[in-house]
């Protein structure tokens, strides 16, 4: 079992920055890949980044390429987003997730557990 919180979501204008955490529990984290997910409203569920178990690979949708950066400490069960240069666009609620390491990758049915989701709002 792993328990996902996310936090660091917020109200920011455009061209800003915001960094997004997620805290993972439970013993066999570092055996899930990672990804991060977001919903806007009437919206389906979209791939954001994902990150492999190891922390050596990475995948990003083609709109947050060269803007968001996904990382990941294994020894302190975290998982961050770095995102540079917010539009208006990226505004969304923003989900953790932890799926199997060796499939897990951009589809959200890839993954098995998930955060409650952080509200990121980017002004104009």
């Amino acid at each position: 079992q792993v328990q996902l919180v996310e936090s660091g979501g917020g109200l920011v204008q455009a061209g800003g920055s915001l960094r997004l955490s997620c805290a993972a529990s439970g013993r066999t984290f570092s055996r899930y890949n990672t990804g991060w997910f977001r919903q806007a409203p009437g919206k389906e569920r979209e791939f954001v980044a994902a990150v492999r178990w190891s922390g050596g690979t990475t995948v990003y949708a083609d709109s947050v390429v060269g803007r968001f950066a996904i990382s990941r400490d294994n020894a302190k069960n975290t998982v961050l987003l770095q995102m540079n240069t917010l539009k208006p666009e990226d505004t969304a609620v923003y989900y953790c997730a932890a799926g199997d390491y060796r499939y897990a990758g951009r589809r959200p049915n890839e993954y098995e557990y998930w955060g409650q989701g952080t509200q990121v709002t980017v002004s104009s």
